[in-house]
């Protein structure tokens, strides 16, 4: 009785805690979105302020197109997770939607495999740049004069975000498949159906009066 009684806790623990894993990867997601929107909001007005300058008053900050390169590339980095886990990232379903539901959801989990360790063999050369530039102090061919070694670590910070979430997403997947949930897998890692978009197009035409009101 009492082995009966702690496998169901077991079982009901191992949901619990791959929500868990999910939840914690959408906190970091979020943080790193707002992150990267800030950059590029910022590069945006940065650019702005310079063409204005530019146009009206003959002058110029200096180095915006290199600021606005570097929050381009960081922006990107730190917003991957965030689009991995909303399924955002564009894939071609073509010959995907005939194939039967096994199949895809096999496929599904060995293209997101493959798809972190692609992204962590990136990080992994990545780092190997980030100490090149530390001990060389390398500097970036501007006027600015930027330590590249600031830019490299933020963009390597991000795709270390990634990489962490990418993984996080894949245990919880396989945690779903180990139990037989085969339609949570699915919605978690799989791409978005049609009728998936319809309901989020309505569910955001639903919300916008109602948080307008």
């Amino acid at each position: 009785m009492r082995r009966r009684v702690e496998q169901h806790r077991r079982q009901d623990a191992r949901p619990q805690s791959a929500n868990e894993l999910i939840a914690f990867a959408q906190r970091l997601t979020r943080f790193g979105l707002w992150f990267g929107g800030a950059l590029i909001l910022a590069a945006a007005v940065l650019i702005g302020v310079d063409v204005t300058l530019r146009k009206f008053f003959n002058a110029s900050i200096g180095g915006a197109d290199e600021l606005a390169g570097y929050a381009l590339a960081l922006g990107t980095a730190w917003s991957l997770g965030a689009a991995l886990l909303d399924r955002a990232h564009i894939r071609i379903d073509s010959l995907y939607v005939l194939l039967p539901r096994w199949l895809r959801l096999s496929l599904d989990f060995a293209g997101l495999a493959l798809f972190i360790a692609f992204f962590g063999l990136i990080a992994w050369h990545g780092w190997s740049v980030v100490q090149q530039s530390w001990m060389s102090g390398s500097r970036s061919q501007s006027a600015l004069a930027t330590p590249t070694v600031i830019p490299q670590s933020l963009w390597l910070l991000g795709l270390a975000l990634f990489f962490v979430v990418g993984f996080a997403l894949l245990a919880h997947a396989a945690i779903l498949i180990a139990r037989g949930n085969a339609s949570a897998a699915e919605h978690a890692i799989s791409t978005r159906s049609a009728a998936e978009e319809v309901q989020e197009e309505i569910r955001e035409l639903w919300s916008g009066p109602r948080s307008g009101s």
